[in-house]
Formats: structure tokens, sequence, C-alpha cells
């Protein structure tokens, strides 16, 4: 097979593992792979605001909130206004969205940093250039993408 024709089957293969992990879990717990990020974000620092869990998985404010709003529908999370301050709005979990959280496993991009992190240095900077050089290749350079790995639209998911 020519070297172009491998790359591109291994590319297919890296999206066709993103699709099919997040088909498992939302069919495992009933969530996305962002929505998980975002519950995990608000279980390590409850009353955290949208803004900071946007900032922590680099996603938008509007797309975070959108999330939430599935989240809090679902009765998992709840956004609550402080008392000292109405401008400041805190998100907490519900006693559901602990116990869903907790049964829940790791989301795709943090298995991945697991195993990226355990790899040297030269070999990090090495793939990350690879990765950027494909996205030129691409046409891709300016497209806009956070790090989760999610196919699909994120704020789009139920």
């Amino acid at each position: 097979m020519p070297k172009d024709e491998e790359l591109l089957v291994a590319l297919r293969r890296v999206i066709r593992a993103i699709d099919l992990r997040s088909k498992q879990l939302k069919k495992d717990v009933g969530l996305t792979g962002p929505q998980l990020l975002v519950m995990r974000n608000i279980s390590e620092t409850p009353g955290i605001m949208v803004r900071q869990i946007a900032d922590n998985i680099t996603l938008s404010p509007a797309t975070v909130t959108s999330i939430l709003d599935r989240l809090e529908a679902r009765e998992l999370a709840k956004r609550v206004r402080s008392t000292d301050d109405k401008r400041r709005v805190g998100v907490f979990l519900t006693p559901q969205g602990e116990e869903i959280l907790a049964g829940s496993p790791l989301p795709f991009q943090e298995h991945f940093t697991n195993r990226f992190s355990q790899l040297e240095d030269w070999e990090q900077s090495q793939m990350v250039a690879t990765m950027q050089r494909i996205a030129g290749m691409m046409d891709a350079t300016d497209i806009d993408a956070s790090p989760v790995l999610e196919v699909g639209s994120l704020a789009d998911k139920p």
C-alpha cells in the first residue's frame, strides 16, 4: 500500500476510534464526552463558574452553557446564583449527577492524555509537529477546534 494511503487509513482509524468511543460512552452512561468533561470539572470544583469550566476544557462559554442546559434538564447539575453577588452563578452536581459520574469511565481525551504524557518530550513534540503538518496539508489549520475528542457538533449533543 502506498504511504499516503497508509497515512489516510491511520487517520480514518483515529476518527473511527473517537466515533466508536463516543457511541459506547453514550450507550453505557448516557453522556457525551463533553458532558462528562463538564461534570468532572464541576465535581473537582463545586460552585465553579461557567467561564472557568470553559477555560479548563477549552470550549466556548456558549457551548458549556448549552451542555449545562442539557445536564440540568436531566437533573444531573444545577446552577445556583450567589446570595452575596447576584452576578455570580456557581455550578454544582446533583446527587444523581454525582452517582452517574462515579460510575463513568475516563473521557477518551483523558485516556489519551494519560498515555501521551508517558512518552518522552521529544516524541511528544514530534507527534504534535506531525499532526500540525497533516492539518496544514488538509487545509485545516484555521478550523476552530478544542482538545475534546468528540465527533460532530459539541453544542447539538443531547
